[in-house]
């Protein structure tokens, strides 16, 4: 990483089609919205000889090729992958949005790579949501490093900022986050701002000049050696600490020098196991420059002391029944599993899949086996089919440039696979297999649409498919109670972005209503009621009648009919008929048209016809008597609770507990989570936290997160069900 010499791969330019897992390394980019991460994919690919200076693919077509969405939210809101060749080493660079709409791009990127790079702008800092990630990237023991952007920047500053990242990300170890470059400093301009120039490694003591637009070697000058001489020793000291030479520390203290060769070798093996995180600089080109300021660095971190895919454990693989399946690491001659880390459309070639191989090879022109990956309660259909596989591509950008093979631990784009989603296995369709889903965020945002016109009603329900299969962070609802098509998101942005692609991919237009929860009614006191249908019109008539006395129940026990006719007041074959009548009425509601629960129906008399009582009557007779047991009583408008359980940090606490109870909401306890973190369980009608996702991101600044679970239906206090049946009429 440090020690080499050239300022460009002997080999660089087309990314390749590797034959081996040793030869590729897949990085994923992480970092909030604005710190750079796109900008230092393109000074990675320009210093690479994959694009030129103007960002421009060798062939044609640009990395920057956003699509209208992008353009017009100004931020990335999708996984895009761009492959880069150094030294013999395919890249496979991820880059994920930062915005915390579109997290579930970044758990794709984190399960197809191997190695996690985080982004941190000098001039913003850590937010909280990169912290978060970095904590679950930890805990699965992915290898991190740091890059510290927008050096150019007026008040950058490398080292306060190198002390930053340290506190952040390094609370069990500070000395675990440590540099290996410090920038070089120009002459000041007038604005007293010394910009970058280049880089000099701690571990060399050699100075990497950009100033000319190509990377050149030097030796510092005397002067500039003590300046360094506290950086160096720190950081000898914390890769000591890491090396698997457990003398070498001894060696060290005693006074011995330590091979530079060594310690390069130790850091490589710290940083490929998890147990030390480098932070590297980068800054923009300069006009008319070949690289940007620290992507040859970058790069060489990346091929030397980033693991290769045979060191990163698999997810668990079963067989289609849950049966275990033990395979070897990594092995493209073993057999085939992968799996779709994301789908898109494309208006020329239709659905397109990126997929990650992790045992066996994938070929064009063969069948393999799709196994769904269980979100049937997201809206997304469960499947097990067998596919043609399409062409297969590396992506590039807006281009897709044809490879022959993908073998274990690379990634590549299938084309064609008509039914395969997002998160689904590819396996031998003569030995399918399943692959362990990746953890989703529940999306908590209800956006409730409806078809703007006759034509769009008839595409909305394929262009809803296809939209959950792209993205398994969304999840569709046909509500029965409301009759409301619900697209549950993740936050405002997540809702623009499906709306945007139903009109622009699917032609399909639609409108937003007010989202309704699912309300119900119950009886507050004891009722009764006659239901009288009678009716003589020439030919065969109607007579029914019954008398009923209705009375609450405790939550949760439906609706109970009891049959107490004495004398055959009511003959035994209508007596289903009542109740049916009563069933119907109450699905149907008695006051403001919300399904009636929680109530016992007892039938305590009526009359009957010896020719014109009929099953129909008596369905209508048993309707109108509780109609009229309501009319008399006083009824209650139950509302749906649930138990929301927040994690934020300590910080946070007091103003969120005090939130929570502006909604309404009752807390249950507290208790502290780990190191700085609480988690807050409340009760909270289902009404007050349509968007509480915006509101705790908003309160929190974006360090909190929460769910929610159905709990039961309560009564509405007076006042709120006033204001809920004012707002139905008025909606009628």
């Amino acid at each position: 990483m440090g020690d080499k010499t050239q300022t460009h791969p002997g080999a660089a330019g087309r990314a390749m089609a590797a034959d081996h897992p040793a030869s590729v390394r897949n990085v994923v980019l992480v970092g909030h919205s604005g710190s750079g991460k796109t900008t230092l994919v393109e000074a990675l690919a320009l210093t690479a000889g994959a694009v030129n200076r103007a960002g421009r693919v060798e062939d044609g077509g640009s990395i920057s090729d956003y699509d209208e969405i992008e353009h017009r939210q100004q931020r990335s809101v999708q996984l895009s992958l761009v492959p880069v060749e150094w030294d013999g080493i395919k890249i496979n660079v991820l880059d994920t949005p930062g915005y915390a709409d579109f997290v579930g791009e970044l758990r794709a990127g984190l399960r197809a790579a191997d190695a996690a790079l985080f982004v941190v702008s000098a001039s913003d800092g850590v937010d909280g949501s990169t912290r978060m990630v970095w904590e679950e990237c930890a805990a699965v023991g992915m290898p991190r490093a740091i890059v510290i952007t927008h050096l150019e920047a007026a008040r950058a500053d490398f080292e306060e900022m190198t002390r930053v990242c340290a506190e952040a990300f390094g609370a069990d170890d500070p000395d675990a986050v440590l540099p290996l470059y410090l920038p070089l400093r120009g002459p000041k301009g007038p604005d007293g701002h010394a910009p970058a120039t280049g880089l000099v490694g701690l571990l060399t003591q050699k100075l990497f000049d950009y100033s000319s637009g190509e990377r050149k070697e030097s030796e510092p000058g005397e002067d500039q050696l003590p300046q360094l001489e506290e950086a160096r020793n720190r950081l000898i000291e914390g890769i000591i600490a890491e090396s698997e030479d457990e003398t070498l520390m001894d060696r060290y203290l005693g006074g011995e020098q330590v091979d530079v060769k060594t310690l390069i070798e130790d850091l490589e093996r710290a940083v490929a196991r998890g147990a030390f995180f480098p932070v590297l600089a980068a800054a923009p080109a300069a006009e008319g420059a070949k690289q940007g300021i620290g992507t040859v660095e970058i790069l060489e971190l990346i091929t030397r002391g980033f693991p290769t895919p045979l060191e990163h454990e698999a997810p668990a693989v079963t067989t289609i029944d849950g049966g275990p399946r033990e395979l070897r690491p990594c092995d493209p001659d073993g057999p085939l599993v992968a799996e779709i880390v994301k789908t898109s459309s494309d208006p020329y070639v239709g659905r397109v899949s990126l997929v990650r191989v992790f045992s066996g090879t994938l070929r064009p022109d063969e069948t393999v086996h799709v196994s769904g990956h269980g979100l049937a309660d997201r809206g997304h259909e469960d499947h097990d089919v067998d596919e043609r596989v399409g062409a297969l591509s590396t992506p590039f950008g807006k281009q897709q440039r044809p490879v022959t093979h993908v073998i274990a631990g690379d990634l590549a784009c299938v084309a064609k696979l008509g039914r395969a989603e997002t998160g689904d296995t590819l396996s031998a369709k003569d030995d399918p297999l399943l692959m362990e889903p990746w953890q989703m965020p529940d999306p908590l945002l209800p956006l409730a649409i409806q078809a703007h016109s006759k034509p769009d009603e008839d595409k909305l329900s394929q262009g809803l498919a296809r939209l959950v299969a792209e993205d398994p962070t969304m999840r569709l609802e046909q509500n029965p109670d409301t009759h409301q098509v619900v697209l549950w998101c993740l936050g405002e942005a997540h809702a623009d972005v499906a709306l945007e692609r139903l009109r622009s991919r699917y032609g399909v237009q639609v409108d937003v209503v007010p989202h309704r929860v699912s309300l119900r009614e119950t009886f507050a006191d004891r009722s009764a009621g006659r239901g009288r249908h009678v009716k003589q019109s020439g030919g065969h008539g109607q007579y029914a009648i019954c008398e009923i006395e209705v009375e609450p129940l405790p939550g949760g026990s439906g609706i109970e009919f009891v049959d107490k006719v004495v004398g055959g007041a009511v003959p035994r074959q209508f007596i289903p008929s009542v109740e049916k009548g009563v069933r119907t009425q109450a699905a149907k509601g008695v006051a403001a048209g919300h399904p009636l629960i929680d109530v016992r129906v007892t039938l305590l008399d009526g009359k009957a016809h010896s020719v014109d009582s009929s099953d129909a009557a008596f369905q209508t007779a048993g309707a109108l008597a509780l109609r009229e047991a309501a009319a008399d009583a006083r009824i209650h408008l139950l509302e749906p609770v649930a138990e929301v359980t927040v994690l934020v940090g300590d910080d946070y606490v007091g103003p969120v507990m005090s939130d929570l109870s502006g909604r309404r909401g009752r807390v249950l306890g507290t208790e502290q989570v780990g190191s700085g973190r609480t988690l807050i369980r409340a009760e909270v009608p289902e009404i007050e936290i349509g968007r509480y996702t915006i509101d705790l991101r908003s309160l929190s600044h974006g360090t909190a997160r929460f769910d929610r679970r159905y709990v039961r239906h309560e009564p509405m206090p007076p006042q709120v069900a006033d204001r809920v049946r004012q707002q139905g009429r008025d909606a009628s």
